[in-house]
Parts: structure tokens; C-alpha cells; sequence
């Protein structure tokens, strides 16, 4: 049984509702991946076997394309391959941004290599990374376009924040959620990280209110809502417990000094969590609004979440965003 199926058959016991199912392509699908380094080849591990590369057809064009081109730069280069054992991908669509991880300090003779690296290669910025040493060679930022529906907008963010990694579903999930809201007001995000649903989602409510507690997410979305000149959206850097906390006026923070929480009203919750799911702070927090959007990477917490929550699915869909892999995202709407 494959995971589409096995996960209806699970969401069968707590709803009659069938979900949407939307599927990725199977190749060029991914924004970010991760390849291990060895051997000079990128590699990857499957059925627990380490499978040796020089390019892969899961990443986006942009990666595939520059992929066998650095490759041959680290591998002619011995400051750039000695002692490294990572290398991470993401992309805007077109400029590519590549983290070297490595078991080693990087000294000056690796900074010079970096930067003959970069100049061959177009659209191409280089990170160096070792333990407690990070090494920004020009620019660290992508700025993403996203389009859905009739509109764009314009999203910063770069390898120390999270960022969906399939480009062709994350634009049917925010239409998704778009097409199932009723009579909404405002809105209070939680694990908004750098905005990917804040900003799209600033058309349909009068206000959102967003909160996180990465501050580099934070940071770059309070630059992405400038660059979008948004007036309707005000962040907080707190997480989901102080979030509750805050807003069950049990505890009083500083970072909300200049947030009059008294103007907010209300219409819906927005969770996005790790995969660990909900803390009970936040599903108590949760039942003092009337509707649910719930992002899910995780099914397995989600439906377990859901009997906590003691709420009705009006409607649910199944987002399948690593092709190949057992994972799935999971966008529903709760009363």
C-alpha cells in the first residue's frame, strides 16, 4: 500500500470528507536538498545504501544545472574538498545558493578559492560552514517570487530559516487554503517562519498577527513585508508557548509593547508546527478560535493532534511533496 493510500485509509476513522490529493513531478521538484560529500561525488542514501553522483534530477533546473560544474571546481581545488562533507542546496528559481559543510576551520587559502568558485559560475553564491565558523563569500539572501492564483509576491530568505522545498505545490497549498476561508477577519499565525503563508495570505485578512521564535526567520520576514509594501501584518518573536502565555495575559513581554493585542479580531489560527505536532499549551490556545488551518509535515501527529483538538475537518488535502520518500504535507481546515 503507498502512503497516499495508507494515509486515507488512517484519515478514513476520524472524517467521511475525502481529501484533495496533489501530486509533485518527479523530478526537478526540489527548491532545497542536501547531498552528503565523498569521494568526489555528491551522494545520497537509499534503501541504506550510499549511491555516488555527479548530478541529481530531484533538485530544481537551476541546482541540476551547476551541480557537475562545482563539482569539478571542489574536486581541482584542495582547500575547497579537504575535510568537507556536505554540501547544501536552494534556489529563488534562478540565483543558487550552496553551503560547504565541512570538519575543518576554513582559512584564507579556502576564502580565495570561494571566490574564483563563484566567478565561473553564474548565479551562484557560496557559503562555508564549520563548527562555530560561517563564511559569506558575497550575498546569503534569495529573494523568491511566488505566484498563485492572479497574484505575486516577493519572499527573502536564505539557508539559516526553513523555506518549502517543492515550488509547484507550495503555490496550490496557499490556493488551497485560500479557497476555504469564510468571512475572515484577522488572523494569528504561529511557527510563521519567514512569511511563506504570512505574506500570500495579507490580501485575505484585514490583519495577521505572526509569530516565531527563529529571530534570522523573523528578521528577513519583517524585510520580505517592506519589500511587498504590506501595512497589515505585525510580528512577534516568541514562540508557541509564549505566544499562549502572551495572549492568556499571563505573562507580559517586552517585544509586545508596541502591539495593541485589544485590536485584533480574531477569525482564525494558523499553525504550522514542527513535526513533533502541537505542545497542549497551543492546542488549548487553539480552541478559542472558531476556525483551524493546519499545516502538517507530519501525518501521524497530525491525526493524533486532531483528536486533542476535539474539532471537525470541513476539509482536508494531501500535498505530496517528496515524490519517492514516505513523507507527506498535510493542509486542513478545522471547526
Amino acid at each position: 500500500m503507498n502512503k497516499l493510500s495508507k494515509f486515507s485509509r488512517e484519515l478514513s476513522n476520524y472524517t467521511e470528507i475525502e481529501p484533495e490529493i496533489h501530486l509533485s513531478p518527479a523530478t526537478g521538484y526540489r527548491a532545497r536538498a542536501e547531498f552528503g560529500f565523498s569521494k568526489n561525488s555528491y551522494t545520497m542514501v537509499e534503501d541504506d545504501k550510499k549511491i555516488y553522483m555527479e548530478k541529481s534530477s530531484i533538485p530544481h533546473p537551476s541546482i541540476q544545472q551547476l551541480m557537475p560544474n562545482l563539482l569539478s571546481k571542489i574536486y581541482n581545488s584542495e582547500p575547497m574538498q579537504k575535510k568537507l562533507f556536505q554540501i547544501n542546496f536552494r534556489t529563488s528559481g534562478k540565483k543558487v545558493l550552496a553551503t560547504l559543510i565541512y570538519h575543518k576551520p576554513l582559512q584564507e587559502d579556502w576564502i580565495l578559492a570561494a571566490k574564483d568558485i563563484e566567478a565561473s559560475i553564474k548565479n551562484l553564491s557560496v557559503i562555508g560552514r564549520s563548527k562555530k565558523q560561517k563564511v559569506l563569500i558575497r550575498e546569503e539572501n534569495l529573494e523568491v517570487i511566488c505566484n498563485y492564483d492572479n497574484s505575486s509576491f516577493k519572499i527573502i530568505q536564505n539557508d539559516l530559516v526553513f523555506f518549502q522545498p517543492n515550488f509547484y505545490l507550495y503555490s496550490l497549498m496557499i490556493s488551497f487554503i485560500a479557497k476555504q476561508l469564510e468571512d475572515p477577519k484577522d488572523l494569528l499565525e504561529l511557527y510563521c517562519g519567514c512569511g511563506g503563508f504570512t505574506l500570500p495570505l495579507a490580501s485575505k485578512f484585514k490583519k495577521i498577527f505572526a509569530t516565531e521564535n527563529n529571530r534570522h526567520s523573523i528578521r528577513l520576514l519583517k524585510e520580505s513585508i517592506k519589500l511587498n509594501n504590506l501595512s497589515n501584518i505585525e510580528t512577534a518573536r516568541l514562540s508557541d508557548n509564549e505566544t499562549a502565555s502572551a495572549l492568556a495575559n499571563e505573562r507580559l513581554f517586552r517585544r509586545l509593547e508596541n502591539v495593541d493585542m485589544q485590536s485584533y479580531e480574531f477569525s482564525h489560527i494558523l499553525v504550522d508546527p514542527p513535526r513533533a505536532g502541537l505542545s497542549a499549551e497551543t492546542i488549548n490556545l487553539s480552541k478559542q478560535f472558531k476556525n483551524m488551518i493546519y499545516i502538517s509535515c507530519n501525518p501521524e501527529t497530525f491525526l493524533r493532534d486532531i483528536v486533542k483538538l476535539d474539532r471537525k475537518i470541513e476539509s482536508i488535502g494531501i500535498f505530496d511533496q517528496f515524490t519517492n520518500t514516505q513523507h507527506l504535507e498535510v493542509v486542513a481546515l478545522l471547526k
